[in-house]
């Protein structure tokens, strides 16, 4: 199934980043950062499919060596806490074979950002597991005529309504900061995601596949739908063998609360739809039943004079009526508009708690993403450490012996060192409660929708007891209607 997935990131010195280390590790390359003098070798790195560099025409063609481009980078950017590049990560569509895939991302790329003059290092990885993506490096600077680095913005003067300059008190002119291209807008991302999804099921068209993704989130899709959580390469090979894992039980318990959650929306939908539809004709039927109870009676007073009306004639319906009548009642529901207005109701809660399910199932994944990687981390730790110690003619050796246990624990390091932030102390214990605490939490919402449902149950129920009595209605007018005829 062809999924939508783009996220979009800015490689900064001042995170402690490098775009050498970054470019290194994603085409799975030796390069030797020139700015500090490390050399990132990641040429035992495993899963990549395609690399390429794509420049604009006022590049360099120097640029199309990654390790001098991404080294000019850096030598131009003087700051510690500059941006160095923008790197968007994307899914690739399993649908298409590998040419295609390259193709679409070359076209994707060419049309928004080389076009634009951006210079773009592209990586496509695949490690057979179900999860082709592609990391799209872009530079941040414009580039002159003269292929040189152009500036990222530019300073004007500000001046008053004589139109002169604004002097402050330091002697200094007034200015503001002018961006000399618009890639940082925030307009620009919406854009680049929105032209993703074209360029993707354009492709999928062309090739005859019935599938298409949307750019946008569930929630402005109006899907009322919680996102399943990533199963990873060890789980999703577990699960292919018939082996239930954690995660995919969550996944599975995730797809069941989403059927529960489409069925209350279709049924909330159809409510509104119901009393949205109803004409003006029908809402007379109900206004002359009305007329013919004491004064200023309303659709509680309906439901009564019903109610004694089947309790006389021992009516079969009389129990559905009942619980209707219970319904409006306990939501002092006295007209239409009221139960419209209820049903609207249930909508945003429903919608509310859907919101509120989703977010704490994102926290739960967060906190077992970092209890998992936090568990590698120490499992392997003490093997890392045998590894660097060892003379570099040894190390290929003692590699190839322990690939597996070296690459989780070097995974789990950037993983972590990018998700803890300024604290390295690895709290398994405290995360292992937190999660305790949010799974009740998510138990308590849901919960909630289950009450919820019964409430539409209730609407429901009302809605059919009004259907049956304008029914009920017309076949005692048509009957007078026959007689008169006779």
């Amino acid at each position: 199934m062809a999924i939508y997935h783009l996220c979009i990131k800015i490689i900064s010195r001042g995170k402690g980043k490098s775009a050498v280390a970054a470019s290194a590790y994603r085409s799975g390359e030796k390069i030797k950062n020139e700015y500090d003098g490390t050399v990132h070798d990641f040429t035992r790195k495993g899963g990549i499919a395609h690399t390429e560099i794509i420049l604009p025409q006022n590049a360099s063609q120097k640029f199309s060596d990654r390790e001098t481009l991404w080294n000019s980078v850096e030598k131009i950017e003087k700051s510690k806490n500059s941006q160095l590049a923008r790197e968007i990560e994307i899914a690739l569509p399993k649908e298409l074979d590998r040419e295609k895939q390259i193709g679409l991302v070359r076209e994707y790329v060419k049309e928004n950002f080389v076009k634009v003059g951006m210079c773009a290092d592209i990586s496509l990885h695949d490690k057979n597991d179900g999860n082709p993506h592609c990391h799209i490096m872009l530079t941040m600077r414009p580039l002159n005529e003269d292929k040189t680095w152009g500036a990222k913005s530019k300073k004007e003067y500000i001046f008053d309504e004589k139109g002169e300059k604004v002097k402050l008190k330091n002697g200094n002119y007034k200015t503001i900061k002018i961006d000399t291209v618009d890639w940082n807008e925030q307009e620009k991302s919406e854009e680049w995601r929105k032209a993703w999804a074209d360029s993707t099921n354009q492709y999928l068209e062309e090739n005859s596949i019935q599938k298409k993704v949307d750019h946008r989130s569930y929630q402005r899709q109006g899907i009322e739908q919680i996102p399943t959580i990533h199963l990873g390469v060890s789980a999703t090979q577990m699960e292919k063998k018939g082996i239930a894992t954690d995660r995919g039980n969550i996944n599975r318990e995730i797809k069941h609360q989403n059927k529960i959650l489409k069925e209350i929306a279709r049924r909330i939908k159809a409510l509104l739809n119901w009393i949205r539809g109803i004409g003006k004709e029908e809402k007379a039927e109900i206004e002359n039943i009305k007329s013919t109870l004491p004064p200023k009676e309303n659709l509680l007073s309906v439901f009564e004079n019903l109610i004694r009306k089947k309790a006389d004639s021992n009516n079969t319906d009389l129990e559905k009526y009942v619980k209707s009548y219970q319904f409006l009642k306990e939501k002092n529901i006295a007209s239409l508009s009221e139960l419209k207005e209820s049903i609207v109701i249930l909508r945003d809660k429903n919608y509310k708690t859907t919101r509120a399910i989703k977010d704490t199932e994102k926290k739960i994944d967060g906190k077992v993403q970092l209890i998992d990687q936090a568990e590698k981390y120490l499992k392997h730790k003490d093997i890392y450490k045998v590894y660097t110690k060892l003379k570099k003619n040894k190390q290929d050796t003692f590699y190839n012996e322990h690939t597996a246990e070296i690459s989780l624990f070097e995974s789990a390091k950037k993983y972590l060192k990018e998700h803890l932030g300024e604290s390295k102390t690895l709290n398994i214990s405290k995360w292992k409660s937190e999660v305790i605490t949010l799974r009740k939490e998510k138990d308590s919402l849901y919960s909630q929708i289950i009450d919820l449902r019964k409430e539409v149950e209730q609407a429901e129920s009302v809605r059919n007891c009004i259907e049956k009595l304008l029914q009920e209605k017309r076949g005692l007018s048509q009957e007078k209607k026959n007689e008169l005829e006779i």
